[in-house]
């Protein structure tokens, strides 16, 4: 299992279409469903389909999932039926997935799968894989969401049940699709459209091959798509189809530059997102309708952006955690204006003595040239000359370090929250389950007791696990701010390009809350641990990746909102036994009348007290220590990229 925001749009296309209340919104898979349950002849048959029904209502109607998720809990614990307790755990997670509510629905995934493991139920396990792979999907956590996904996929060989591998596939193509890779995308689902399906699947394989076409500009193949699909959601009443494909519909109007008609489709995706209160349809339409309207309805846009930062808010907001944020933040800002101007009084003065502590150890050279009798005196002064030289530097090296960590620091504050996001809701189920424990031991129910122990025992090992996640990033950064041990160790160095990408990126976004950007990641799969030592291919990768966003930023204030700033990190395997890593931008580029100093020490382009000038130099003498090659390719108003190979 492996490495989490949006599912990829699935879907597409157009039609008026008249609906109810929720109520009136069960498609004709829920009929079926309903029509089994009716028929069912034991506990365990109908603690199933309440199982399912769940899944299936929390497209549409969450309350009505709610209900039957806990109905298909409380019968399958009263019968002592686990399969049934995992199915129902799947419903739980489906459903608060579905609201945005992402802690709520890992809790209940991951008992889900861990349920499923400790029974080997294998079409269980695989759901709950693949429930999960979309839960990290949304926090655009891709590595793992594609982890969870593949082994799903393994499990679903040669087993249908009920679409559920379609769906797999469909969390598959949206990765491709997120990470620019649309080939891959188009290649997956059209195995899946050669391949078996039902009606239920059909469509929506259709909607997902119409957004794909959409997105390679193969518009009239789209459209036939589309309107396949909107005629199967139509007919079946499905809602959530629709919601996905009238939004799909705008992005096509949107590429072809029919505002109206953009406009339109939205207008219709919000209308029924609302109707059924799918809080992921109403976040994504209503963000487009705000800025769809911006140039022609100001009124308007200002409407749909202050329903946008709502859902936003109950989607992926806890007010005490903003609170804390907003406090830490303002006091980093206080910290970092001061420390700003401290650090650019202490560059200036430890330059001027670098230069000065050189300027002696000449004056002193030529005096001993001169003077061969006071050759021992000399000596002793150039020696101390030289031990303060050394110090100088050393101290300029860590002035470079201490500086890296501070960008660290806010990314690193980012990835603490979701450790510890755990540890609290855990900490807050344990003391529920304790003053539940208390009913049941003034009952005298001991079979209770030891269960609801054995919940709070399951409960604290996960406060530990993810206590100890958070420790170690800690621990990393403690580490990134001590000198270098010199000691090799193998290193994934995908996985360590890609949380340094995310540190780099939460760390300008601390400063700068205004800032956005498109992050673009290609890592070869095929590439196995090697040896380096990472504190210091980390400090390489984040003075790079620093770099990148400086550029990107710079240029964002020139040219404004008609310009999308853009960072990509790729790694690959080379034919003669190396490991190639690649940091681009489409920043201003690098004037050819500098890029052969820009490896140079105290050489920088950017303003006094921004930066020492050592970064680039210590990552050049960096990689040249784990004997690779660091290169520059760069064109004027074009962006610059930085590749460094590395022995395997």
């Amino acid at each position: 299992m492996g490495k989490a925001i949006f599912h990829i749009v699935l879907i597409l296309f157009i039609n008026s279409f008249g609906y109810g209340q929720k109520d009136n919104t069960s498609s004709y898979q829920t009929i079926d469903l309903k029509q089994q349950l009716e028929k069912a002849g034991s506990d365990s048959s109908r603690a199933l389909i309440w199982a399912e029904l769940s899944y299936e209502y929390a497209y549409s109607d969450f309350d009505s999932s709610l209900l039957y998720a806990q109905k298909a809990l409380r019968l399958s614990e009263e019968i002592d039926f686990p399969r049934g307790r995992a199915n129902a755990l799947i419903g739980f997670g489906n459903l608060y997935l579905r609201q945005g509510n992402y802690p709520q629905a890992l809790q209940y995934e991951f008992k889900a799968l861990e349920l499923s493991e400790q029974f080997h139920f294998k079409r269980e396990k695989a759901i709950s894989l693949m429930e999960l792979g979309y839960t990290y999907q949304d926090f655009s956590d891709y590595t793992r969401s594609i982890a969870f996904s593949l082994e799903a996929r393994e499990l679903f060989k040669g087993n249908y049940w009920g679409g559920y591998n379609v769906e797999n596939e469909i969390a598959i193509t949206n990765t491709y699709m997120a990470t620019e890779k649309k080939d891959s995308a188009l290649l997956c689902m059209q195995k899946v459209y050669d391949g078996p399906q039902n009606k239920k699947t059909l469509a929506i394989i259709l909607e997902v091959l119409g957004n794909i076409h959409t997105s390679l500009g193969n518009y009239t193949i789209a459209k036939e798509y589309l309107l396949r699909a909107i005629s199967f959601d139509t007919k079946d009443n499905d809602l959530y189809s629709l919601i996905w494909a009238y939004n799909s519909t705008a992005k096509l109007y949107k590429a072809n530059k029919q505002a109206d008609s953009c406009i339109y489709y939205l207008m219709k995706g919000q209308e029924l997102a609302e109707n059924i209160q799918l809080n992921e349809g109403i976040l994504i339409n209503s963000l487009m309708l705000a800025t769809e309207f911006e140039p022609v309805d100001v009124a308007k846009a200002l409407h749909y952006r202050k329903i946008y930062d709502a859902v936003y808010n109950k989607m992926y907001g806890q007010e005490k955690v903003l609170a804390l944020q907003k406090t830490v933040a303002e006091q980093q800002e206080r910290e970092q204006q001061v420390a700003k101007n401290r650090k650019a009084n202490e560059n200036r003065l430890r330059q001027f003595a670098f230069v000065v502590g050189l300027s002696i150890l000449l004056l002193v050279a030529l005096l001993l040239f001169r003077n061969n009798r006071q050759k021992q005196k000399a000596n002793k002064v150039l020696e101390k000359t030289l031990s303060y030289l050394k110090s100088t530097q050393a101290q300029l090296i860590q002035s470079e370090k201490m500086a890296s960590l501070g960008e660290l620091t806010a990314g690193i504050a980012h990835e603490i929250q979701n450790p510890l996001n755990f540890v609290n809701n855990f900490s807050d189920v344990n003391q529920e389950m304790l003053l539940e424990m208390r009913d049941e031991i003034d009952k005298g129910n001991i079979e209770e007791v030891k269960a609801i122990a054995d919940h709070i025992k399951a409960n604290e090992e996960k406060i530990n696990h993810h206590g100890k996640r958070a420790d170690a990033i800690v621990k990393g950064m403690l580490q990134h701010s001590r000198s270098s041990t010199g000691s090799k160790e193998p290193t994934d160095i995908n996985q360590l390009a890609d949380e340094y990408l995310r540190l780099a990126y939460h760390g300008l976004r601390a400063k700068n809350n205004s800032f956005n950007a498109t992050l673009k990641t290609d890592f070869d799969p095929s590439i196995n641990a090697i040896n380096l030592i990472p504190q210091d291919i980390g400090r390489v990768l984040l003075n790079l990746l620093n770099n990148a966003f400086y550029a990107v930023e710079e240029k964002k204030q020139q040219q404004g909102e008609n310009y999308d700033p853009t960072v990509s990190v790729s790694t690959r395997k080379t034919n003669n036994n190396r490991i190639e890593i690649s940091i681009a931008d489409n920043g201003n580029g690098i004037s050819k009348k500098i890029v052969d100093k820009i490896f140079q020490p105290f050489f920088t382009t950017k303003p006094t007290g921004q930066g020492t000038g050592l970064g680039l130099s210590l990552s050049y003498d960096i990689i040249k220590a784990h004997g690779g090659e660091i290169k520059v390719e760069t064109k004027e108003s074009g962006g610059t990229a930085f590749i460094f190979q590395l022995p395997v």
